[in-house]
C-alpha cells in the first residue's frame, strides 16, 4: 500500500514539475509575453473595472466641439498661437502647477503670433512643450566610397523660436502609430540621449515644492558627492534647467541603485505632521520615479474621458468672462493641453488601448500623457513581477496543479482546479486594483491548467492502458483473450452470468499419474509436470484454443464459436494430434518416467463463463459436453488407445484418417456415443494405415450383425497389421464373450461399459 502510494505521489510530482517547467517554457517565450500583455492584461483591467483619477489632473481637449465653438477649422495647425497665448495667460492666472502642451510647435507662424505666446509661455514659467523625435539614417561609406553600414541616428526637434526659448522644459513623448495596443510608456527615450519625457519633466516641475527636502535626501543616502551644477529650487523655472537637473540626479540613481532605499529609509524615520503628509508622499512619489525603468506599463484609468476633461473652448470663454457655469478650478492643477476626441469618425489622435471603446473610440495622446503623469503622482504604474519571481510563480503553480490533477480523479480535479483558478484570479485582482501588481494570468490560468487536466488525463490513460495489458496478458494465461480483455477493462465481469455457446473440448490426462506422485518429490514432480504442460499447451494455442482448466494432470481445452457450423473441429484435431506428437517428442528428449496421454475430443452446446460465489470465481465451461469429454478420454484406458473422437466432431471434420471405434454407452450417461479413434492427418497416411482400418471397419460391421467367429477373423487381422491395435485386442476379447454369452437378438451393437 505504502508503495503504491509512493509511486503515485512520484508520477504526480513528475506531472507537476513537466506542467512547471512547460509553463515556464511558454511563459518567458515571445508569444506567451505577447499573450500575456493583450489577453490577461485586458482580463485584469475588465475585472477591475475604471477607477478614480487624481484630481490633480486635468485634460483640455482640443476637439471639434471647441473649433466649432470658436469658429476655427478642425486643423490645429491652423489656429492662431495668439489663442493658446490665452489659454496660457488664463490657467497661470488661475495658478495652474503645470502646463504641458502635447502639441507641436516646430513650424513658424506670423512673427507676432510666435511672440505673443512666446511670451505668455515665458511670463508663465510653468510651461512644458514637447519635441518631435524623428530618427535618421547615415550611411558610413568604407574604401572606395563602399558602403559599410548604416547608422541610426534620433534627433529632437525642438519648438521654433522663441517659442521653445521661454518655455520652463523641452521634453518628448513618442508613442507608437501603428495598430498594435498601447501599454507602455517611455520614461526616459533611450536613443536620445536618456532624455527624460513629458510625464516626468511635468512630474518634476509640479514637484518643485519638495524639490530642497529631495536634495538634502539625496546628499544623506547617496556616498557620491553631488554635482555643484545642481541647481536650486529658485532656478528649476529657467529654461533648458530642469532637463539637465533630471538627467544629473538620474545618473546619481544609476551610479547608485541603493541610494533610493536609503532615502526612502529616512523617510519612514522621520515624523511627519499630518499636514505635511501630501508633500511626503509627493516626495516619496518623486524618489520612486527616478529608479524606475526606463519603460512602465500604463496604469489606465478607464475609458476615453475617466480623467477630467475640460474643452478648450470652455477655458477661452472662461478667461473671456463669457459662457455657462466655470470649469472646474486649476488652482494647483496640471493641465495637460492636446487633441482629444470623444467620438470615433472625429479622432485624429487616436491610439489602441485596452480600453478602445467597441465603436472604435481608442485614448488620445495627450490622455495617455496624462495617464502617465497620474501613475506617476500616485506610484501606481503597473509593475509586473520580478523575473525570479516570475519564474517561481509558474514552477510552483504548475506542481500544484499537476499534483492536483494526477493525484485526484478527473471530476474532483476539475472542480479543484476551478476553484483554485477563482481563487488565483481574485488575488491577481486584488492586487492588481489596490498595488498595481500585474500577476500572470495567460500562463497559469489558460495554458498550465488545461495542461495539467488534460496531461493527467492522457497520463492516466495510458497507465491504465498499460495495466489493462498487464492484466489481460495476465488474464490470458487463464481465459480466453476477448474474455481477458472485458475483465481487464470491467472487473464486475466476474460476476456477470455465462453465455451460451457452441465448443469443442478436448480433455487430456495422464496414465498411472497417480502412483508417479506418490514416488516422486514434490519439487521434481512440480518441474516435470511444468514442462510437460509447455508442450501440450503449444498445440492448443497454435490452433487458436484457449486452456480452459488444469487440475492435476489433467487439462481442459476449449474452442467456441456463437454458430455451430464455424466450430473449428478440424482445428481441435489437429490440436489433439499436436498434443499427441508433443508428448512423445517430450519423453523421447528426457530422461526418467514416460508419461502416456489419454485424449478425449466432443463438441456441443455448454455455458461459458465465470462459475463460482462469495469472493472466488474460476472461468470455465458447465454442461454436459465437457463431461461427456471426459468419457470419451476414459475409453482410451479400455480400448488402448490415444485420441478418442465423437461422431459429433468427425461428422464435420475433414482432412483427417480416423476409424469408427464403435457406439459405446459410458457409466452413468444415458445415451450412447459413436467413438472413432483419430489416427493422422490425411496427408500423412500410408497404405498400412489404411489397409488396418478397412480390415477393422470389416469387423466392427460383422460384430454389429453379431458374426463373433468372422468378426474375431476381421479383428485378428487387423490387429496383425497395425503392432499393438487396443481397440482389435478390445474387440477380440468381446467377440469371445459375446460368444459364449450371445446379447440377444434385441442388441443394438451399443457397447455398455460397467466402469469407467
Amino acid at each position: 500500500m505504502a508503495l503504491a502510494l509512493k509511486s503515485r505521489l512520484s508520477r504526480a510530482i513528475t506531472l507537476g514539475v513537466l506542467i512547471g517547467l512547460t509553463g515556464l517554457i511558454f511563459g518567458l517565450s515571445p508569444l506567451g509575453g505577447d499573450l500575456e500583455e493583450t489577453l490577461g492584461l485586458s482580463l485584469l483591467f475588465k475585472l477591475r473595472g475604471p477607477r478614480k483619477a487624481p484630481s490633480d489632473v486635468i485634460i483640455v481637449s482640443i476637439d471639434k466641439i471647441s473649433a466649432d465653438h470658436l469658429g476655427l477649422p478642425y486643423d490645429t495647425r491652423k489656429w492662431p498661437r495668439t489663442l493658446h497665448a490665452r489659454l496660457v495667460e488664463h490657467l497661470a492666472k488661475e495658478g495652474a502647477s503645470v502646463i504641458a502642451f502635447d502639441m507641436y510647435f516646430d513650424e513658424a507662424r506670423s512673427p507676432g503670433e510666435d511672440r505673443v505666446f512666446a511670451e505668455a509661455v515665458g511670463k508663465a514659467g510653468n510651461v512644458v512643450l514637447c519635441e518631435r523625435i524623428r530618427s535618421e539614417k547615415i550611411s558610413l561609406n568604407g574604401k572606395e566610397s563602399l558602403p559599410s553600414g548604416d547608422v541610426s541616428i534620433v534627433r529632437l526637434l525642438p519648438p521654433v523660436t522663441p517659442i521653445g526659448e521661454n518655455a520652463s522644459a523641452l521634453a518628448p513623448f513618442p508613442l507608437p502609430k501603428v495598430p498594435v495596443r498601447v501599454s507602455q510608456y517611455w520614461t526616459f527615450v533611450t536613443g536620445a540621449g536618456e532624455t527624460p519625457t513629458l510625464p516626468v519633466v511635468a512630474f518634476q516641475i509640479f514637484s518643485t515644492q519638495v524639490y530642497d527636502e529631495f536634495l538634502s535626501l539625496l546628499k544623506k543616502a547617496s556616498s557620491y558627492p553631488l554635482p555643484e551644477t545642481l541647481p536650486g529650487k529658485e532656478m528649476l523655472s529657467t529654461p533648458g534647467t530642469i532637463e539637465k537637473t533630471i538627467l544629473a540626479i538620474r545618473n546619481i540613481f544609476e551610479k547608485e541603485p541603493a541610494g533610493s532605499a536609503g532615502m526612502l529609509n529616512w523617510m519612514s524615520r522621520a515624523k511627519t505632521a499630518p499636514g505635511d503628509l501630501p508633500g511626503q508622499q509627493r516626495l516619496a512619489s518623486l524618489v520612486k520615479m527616478y529608479r524606475n525603468p526606463d519603460s512602465l506599463y500604463l496604469n489606465y484609468y478607464g475609458p476615453p474621458g475617466t480623467i477630467t476633461t475640460v474643452p478648450y473652448y470652455r477655458m477661452i470663454q472662461k478667461a473671456n468672462g463669457e459662457g455657462p457655469p466655470s470649469p472646474p478650478s486649476m488652482k494647483g492643477k496640471v493641465v495637460f493641453v492636446g487633441l482629444s476626441e470623444l467620438l470615433e469618425f472625429e479622432q485624429k489622435d487616436g491610439f489602441y488601448t485596452v480600453f478602445s471603446q467597441e465603436d472604435g473610440r481608442d485614448i488620445s495622446g495627450v490622455e495617455i500623457a496624462a495617464t502617465a503623469f497620474a501613475n506617476l503622482i500616485e506610484d501606481l504604474p503597473l509593475r509586473s513581477l520580478g523575473p525570479a519571481a516570475h519564474i517561481a510563480l509558474l514552477l510552483w503553480w504548475g506542481l500544484l496543479v499537476g499534483v492536483l490533477c494526477r493525484v485526484f480523479s478527473a471530476p474532483l480535479a476539475a472542480g479543484g482546479l476551478i476553484a483554485l483558478g477563482l481563487l488565483y484570479l481574485f488575488f491577481s485582482e486584488h492586487q492588481f486594483a489596490s498595488l498595481g501588481r500585474w500577476y500572470p494570468l495567460v500562463s497559469p490560468l489558460f495554458f498550465q491548467m488545461p495542461l495539467a487536466f488534460f496531461g493527467a488525463v492522457l497520463s492516466k490513460y495510458i497507465e491504465a492502458n498499460r495495466e489493462r495489458r498487464n492484466i489481460t496478458k495476465a488474464f490470458r494465461h487463464y481465459v480466453p483473450a476477448e474474455v481477458a480483455e472485458r475483465l481487464a477493462e470491467d472487473v464486475a465481469e466476474l460476476k456477470a452470468g455465462g453465455r451460451l455457446v457452441h465448443g469443442v473440448c478436448i480433455c487430456t490426462d495422464v496414465e498411472h499419474y497417480s502412483s508417479l506422485a506418490e514416488t516422486m518429490e514434490l519439487r521434481q514432480l512440480g518441474r516435470l509436470m511444468n514442462e510437460y504442460y509447455e508442450r501440450v499447451f503449444g498445440p492448443v494455442k497454435e490452433h487458436g484454443g484457449f486452456i480452459s482448466d488444469v487440475i492435476g494432470d489433467s487439462t481442459l481445452a476449449l474452442w467456441i464459436s456463437s454458430d455451430p457450423a464455424d466450430l473449428p473441429r478440424d482445428e481441435a484435431c489437429l490440436a489433439a494430434l499436436g498434443i499427441d506428437s508433443a508428448v512423445r517428442e517430450f519423453n523421447r528428449d528426457r530422461e526418467g518416467p514416460r508419461l502416456r496421454t489419454r485424449i478425449g475430443v466432443h463438441a456441443g452446446q455448454l455455458l461459458l463463463g465465470n462459475v463460482g460465489a462469495a469472493d472466488h470465481y474460476e472461468y470455465r465451461p458447465v454442461g454436459d459436453m465437457v463431461n461427456t469429454a471426459t468419457r470419451i478420454e476414459g475409453l482410451n484406458k479400455h480400448l488402448g488407445t490415444r485420441i478418442l473422437v465423437s461422431g459429433e466432431v468427425m461428422r464435420h471434420a475433414e482432412g483427417l484418417l480416423a476409424r469408427e471405434i464403435g457406439a459405446f454407452l459410458p457409466e452413468g450417461k444415458t445415451r450412447p456415443l459413436v467413438v472413432h479413434e483419430l489416427i493422422c492427418a490425411i496427408g500423412e497416411a500410408d497404405a498400412q494405415r489404411r489397409e488396418c482400418c478397412r480390415l477393422f471397419q470389416e469387423g466392427l460391421s460383422l460384430f454389429r450383425r453379431q458374426l463373433w467367429d468372422e468378426a474375431g477373423v476381421k479383428f485378428g487381422e487387423a490387429g496383425d497389421c497395425m503392432e499393438e491395435d487396443g481397440p482389435s485386442r478390445f474387440y477380440l476379447r468381446l467377440c469371445e464373450e459375446f460368444r459364449n454369452n450371445p446379447p440377444g437378438e434385441s442388441w443394438d451393437g451399443v457397447v455398455r461399459m460397467e466402469r469407467k
